[in-house]
């Protein structure tokens, strides 16, 4: 159930990355808290790479796309439990 939960959304079209090269941790995890300053992840729109924010605090309850995935504008990538 998504009741209680903010989704953070992609505002493009490109590829989802969760850390900044192959060899880094995520900047997220389920679990993890963060602030509305917080890179939740990358995605790579024409060879270009955009840091995306969680624009809200919080704790991420789930993450819904993998590392490589192809996402679409709107699509949901994570859920947040508001602090």
């Amino acid at each position: 159930s998504e009741a209680g939960l903010v989704a953070i959304t992609s505002p493009m079209v490109g590829t989802f990355y969760s850390a900044a090269n192959p060899d880094s941790p995520a900047f997220v995890s389920a679990g993890g808290t963060g602030s509305p300053d917080t890179t939740v992840c990358l995605i790579e729109a024409m060879k270009v790479y955009n840091e995306i924010k969680a624009e809200v605090a919080g704790t991420i309850e789930r993450v819904l796309v993998q590392n490589g995935q192809a996402v679409e504008y709107g699509q949901k990538m994570f859920l947040v439990k508001p602090a």
